[in-house]
């Protein structure tokens, strides 16, 4: 697993999610501050952390 940090696109805070390097993936996960949804998009490429996005959801 890979710790990667960012700031929530709601409260702004400073938050951090472990990543599994071993898939690509689009979930949805709560701000562990605010609560609020954040769309996350995550792509690795051999292992390496080559795009990631931390998106609010539209409610």
């Amino acid at each position: 697993m890979e710790e990667h940090s960012f700031q929530c696109p709601y409260c702004w805070e400073e938050i951090s999610m472990l990543l599994d390097p071993s898939v690509s993936q689009t979930y949805i996960e709560d701000c562990e501050v605010c609560c609020n949804p954040i769309q996350v998009s995550v792509v690795f490429e051999e292992g390496e952390l080559t795009a990631f996005t931390a998106e609010s959801i539209e409610q």
